[in-house]
């Protein structure tokens, strides 16, 4: 054989190996709702039709509750979970709690590893729906952090050795004892992490291989349950937060405030979203609010040209929105009423829809492959076209409870359910 065809063809098989092996892999979900910040999965294709018998590719029992949403990354998942470190309870109070990670195989749902990251009792309850291990983790690929508030943001190696740990941000002391539950969110070498309750509220940036504090900025809002998004905005980046009072953008770098707007509802728990240089920020208990804003506003930009467009009726309140081909799918309330409108412009393409099965919603909506898959917490599921016309294409049910938002990495979804975590494949 002629040398340099020899040589091409040996450079044709490593191209094709390497195109291969980035194909197994196309994407991870590194964080709760996933690459985009939006709750899709670009380029992935999960079956439509499954249920807790059908298209699963494995199913394991995990331990403890949590409604904290898996995250993947390559060949492994991790989930957080608590779970009662004894039978008995002490006099009068609550339960001492075990604090864990788990990493499981993707390929195989095989448990690798599980860490204990602290033992404690939590020093005031939790919602009867809600859990001591509510927020997602979150990775880079080379570390997993889980935030378990107020007993601390802890990182581990992918191996599952711990690195460092931050206990010392104090107690929240969450609104009606609802729980704790804002997950961190990881922006190059720092990890933000929301601290709102009714004590002093703040946001953290951390240096994310030391834990180290890089900047705090106090936040004049009490209990909220919303994850930061990072924008990118002329060249620098902005971090992106609900609140009570009023929804804010902070400066990546410096933590200082950019930008405010006033209108929002009680109690925030949805998660902005964003596309195109606009980001869209909403709550829905007892009021309605749902705004596109741009990002180039300075100081209280309510009433100004910076808010694009906003609603005042039937807006998300514990689901955050799903941002999916120029279409925002959201909830009324935590009801199963879905509505769709047009991101450029707040044109509602239908209105507060019943579909069957939905009626109490958690778990936010998400997206991949030309069709939105939404969840409600009997464990309906409900896939629907990704497209501006309201098309129902299967209906089923996972059999347990579904609170946690799922992930999604090329063609595998992953659902964490009341007692079981499910690998969903063709």
């Amino acid at each position: 054989m002629n040398r340099a065809i020899w040589i091409a063809g040996l450079a044709s098989l490593l191209c094709l190996s390497q195109w291969m092996t980035a194909d197994v892999h196309a994407d991870n979900w590194a964080h709760w709702r996933g690459p985009t910040g939006n709750g899709v999965a670009p380029g992935a294709n999960p079956p439509v039709e499954f249920d807790s018998r059908k298209n699963v590719k494995w199913k394991v029992n995990i331990p403890g509750r949590s409604s904290g949403s898996p995250v993947v990354w390559e060949d492994r998942v991790f989930i957080v979970t608590s779970e009662p470190a004894s039978n008995a309870n002490r006099a009068g109070g609550l339960p001492r709690m075990s604090f864990k990670v788990l990493c499981f195989d993707r390929g195989t749902g095989n448990l690798v590893w599980d860490a204990v990251a602290t033992t404690s009792t939590p020093h005031e309850p939790t919602h009867a729906t809600n859990s001591f291990a509510s927020a997602s983790p979150c990775t880079d690929g080379e570390h997993v952090y889980a935030h378990f508030g107020s007993r601390g943001l802890y990182c581990y190696t992918m191996d599952g050795q711990l690195v460092w740990k931050r206990d010392d941000f104090g107690k929240m002391q969450t609104r009606n004892s609802f729980g704790e539950g804002s997950s961190p969110t990881i922006e190059g070498e720092m990890i933000l992490l929301p601290w709102d309750h009714e004590g002093d509220s703040a946001l953290y940036a951390l240096d994310k291989r030391t834990g180290k504090t890089i900047w705090k900025t106090d936040r004049d809002e009490p209990t909220g349950w919303a994850t930061p998004l990072v924008v990118p905005s002329d060249g620098k980046k902005q971090v992106i937060m609900n609140g009570d009072t009023t929804a804010r953008s902070y400066d990546l770098e410096t933590g200082n405030e950019l930008w405010s707007c006033g209108g929002q509802t009680q109690r925030p728990a949805a998660s902005p979203v964003y596309a195109d240089g606009i980001v869209y920020i909403g709550s829905g208990f007892r009021g309605a609010f749902l705004g596109a804003f741009e990002l180039d506003g300075h100081g209280d930009i309510e009433g100004t040209r910076n808010v694009v467009w906003h609603l005042d009726r039937d807006t998300p309140d514990i689901a955050s929105p799903l941002l999916s081909s120029g279409r925002i799918y959201f909830y009324k309330g935590k009801s199963g009423l879905l509505s769709c409108v047009d991101a450029k412009t707040g044109k509602l393409f239908y209105s507060t829809q019943r579909l069957p099965g939905l009626q109490n919603i958690y778990a936010s909506p998400v997206a991949a492959g030309g069709y939105v898959y939404l969840f409600d917490r009997s464990g309906s599921v409900v896939v629907i076209e990704d497209s501006p016309t309201l098309k129902v294409v299967a209906t089923s049910s996972m059999g347990e409870t579904v609170d946690a938002t799922p992930a999604i990495v090329d063609n595998e979804m992953f659902i964490r359910g009341e007692a079981h975590l499910f690998c969903i494949a063709k």
